[in-house]
């Protein structure tokens, strides 16, 4: 029986370009995941978009001395062009400026104010007395009051991961003068996280396979006892309330109405597919699962926040899974493009194949911890596992097919070690599914490619280019098992490599078309000519 997958990953700000650390963080993954439950027959769907309304986009419009709108259509153009090399298939990628999904942040918030669990409170927010303006939490910087950090930011500290408000910041400054910033009295819509937390806690205590650090800082942080969180701001940029009581200087803040995109994206969807009520198949069916893929910065939005928020509103799905990765680091360093930690993703893909750049990120993936990355590991790797492991066993056996197709012609009778290769492909295929379906992909990467080793092997010990000459019938049983493991090792591959995995994939003329188990090859078709599958880097 197939099942219903969303797919949700973070939505990007779009107030920059992107790393390899964004990259591996949470859009490879997610593409690897959703890549192999469509293979499998599940209804996948996945969504995103960029982030138009987030306080960095008006950080940068400021420096470069544009509007907000010029910011967000630059990089939300770059985001789809990079989408498009390196093979991520969305089902929807769009944007938080759509009428749609103003609309459907409108309902919830509609609904959460009716429900009791959205109020008006004062409170105190940062002001610049420079430049005579209140400012969103992420105009704000200071000392972490937790960690020190020197760095953090009025809503949330990069180096422990804390939430924050501004007024806790150690000696807060307004990023827009770099003068000290005031705290005046201003009043908010607030999200009642305090009566909301009640029903997470029972909630996290069943969530037992999730990540060790997503579990346990969301369980420390709803045990701390949850405070009421505004969700407006004195802003010019973002979506306006759907009440006037506060005026029309406030707008909807960006942590609240972000999270919302994963389920508008999904009505969006269905209103483009031409079935309206489609996304309730993900939605509103028990049965369906969902996982949201994010960086562990994003941890408190999706694991305690968001899931309030389908709580409070009622008859949506709860995440099934939140697969948070940690940090990809530069040389000890966290990737960062506003800290120029690393090069930009731009950068890596005008050198790179998009198969190899994602194969490297996908042998690093910081799922239990911080992953170091240095670009003599990459070389190393694209050069030893693919060109040497992967890219030549398939040159190999495809120019000894073609040098020797006329002696290809009865097979003998097959042996316990052309068995013993062929039952670990089968092997293959369900842990490798079983370790992809537990997000552990990492491993499941691992797993394929020490299946990839095992045919080198095999090839090497059966050295059909020497029994040819002697036993044409068992040379031929040797190719075709050599060529059935490669089309077996092409498919355990495809979600990590896609484009050259189908490339191999398509190559070899098959009797049965199973995308995730063996296939039976035509004995005697032609191969498609494909050349070398990787470059070698000097």
């Amino acid at each position: 029986m197939s099942k219903n997958i969303l797919v949700a990953v973070a939505w990007p700000y779009a107030s920059g370009s992107r790393h390899l650390g964004h990259i591996g963080g949470a859009y490879l993954p997610a593409d690897i995941f959703a890549r192999y439950h469509r293979v499998i027959g599940n209804k996948v769907l996945m969504v995103s978009g960029s982030d138009a309304h987030g306080t960095p986009i008006t950080v940068r419009a400021d420096e470069e001395g544009v509007e907000p709108i010029d910011i967000v259509n630059k990089y939300h153009k770059e985001f789809l062009d990079y989408w498009e090399k390196l093979s991520i298939s969305w089902d929807n990628y769009t944007t938080t400026m759509t009428e749609n999904h103003k609309d459907v942040v409108h309902k919830i918030f509609l609904k959460l104010l009716e429900n009791g669990y959205i109020d008006k409170q004062k409170t105190l927010q940062a002001f610049d007395p420079v430049d005579n303006r209140f400012l969103p939490d992420r105009y704000v910087e200071g000392t972490c009051p937790k960690c020190d950090y020197t760095e953090a930011r009025g809503d949330q500290c990069d180096s422990c991961s804390a939430t924050l408000d501004p007024e806790e910041l150690l000696n807060p400054t307004s990023k827009l003068s770099g003068n000290p910033a005031e705290f005046k009295e201003t009043e908010h819509f607030f999200l009642k996280l305090s009566l909301l937390g009640e029903d997470l806690q029972p909630w996290l205590d069943t969530k037992v396979d999730w990540r060790p650090h997503v579990i346990n800082w969301a369980k420390s942080f709803v045990k701390e006892g949850l405070k009421d969180r505004a969700i407006t701001r004195d802003l010019e940029w973002g979506i306006d309330i759907p009440v006037d009581d506060l005026g029309n200087e406030k707008k909807i803040y960006v942590w609240f109405e972000a999270v919302i995109g994963y389920l508008s994206a999904s009505i969006e969807w269905a209103k483009n597919s031409g079935n309206e009520d489609s996304w309730k198949d993900w939605w509103e069916n028990n049965e369906a699962e969902s996982f949201y893929f994010i960086g562990k910065d994003n941890v408190p939005f999706h694991s305690v926040i968001w899931p309030a928020i389908l709580a409070g509103y009622g008859n949506l799905n709860m995440p099934t899974n939140v697969p948070a990765n940690q940090y990809i680091l530069i040389k000890g360093e966290k990737a960062s493009a506003s800290r120029g930690v690393g090069k930009s993703l731009s950068d890596y893909l005008s050198e790179w194949q998009p198969d190899a750049l994602r194969y490297t990120l996908a042998s690093v993936l910081p799922e239990q911890s911080d992953s170091e990355l240095t670009e003599e590991e990459m070389i190393r790797r694209n050069n030893e596992e693919l060109v040497a492991t992967w890219g030549n066993l398939v040159q190999r056996v495809f120019t000894q097919i073609k040098n020797n197709r006329d002696d290809i012609k009865n097979l003998s009778s097959i042996e316990s070690v052309d068995k013993k290769l062929i039952d670990e492909a089968k092997l293959a295929f369900e842990n490798i599914g079983n370790n992809i379906e537990s997000v552990e992909l990492k491993t499941a990467l691992q797993e394929s490619m020490r299946y990839v080793s095992k045919v080198n092997v095999y090839l090497n010990e059966t050295e059909p280019w020497k029994v040819i000459k002697e036993d044409k019938d068992r040379a031929s049983r040797i190719l075709y098992t050599s060529l059935q493991a490669i089309d077996a090792c092409a498919s355990l591959l495809y979600p990590f490599m896609p484009t050259t995995s189908k490339k191999v994939s398509e190559a070899i003329p098959k009797e049965t078309s199973n995308s995730w188990d063996v296939n039976e090859i035509k004995i005697g078709a032609e191969l498609t000519e494909i050349g070398h599958l990787f470059k070698k880097f000097d």
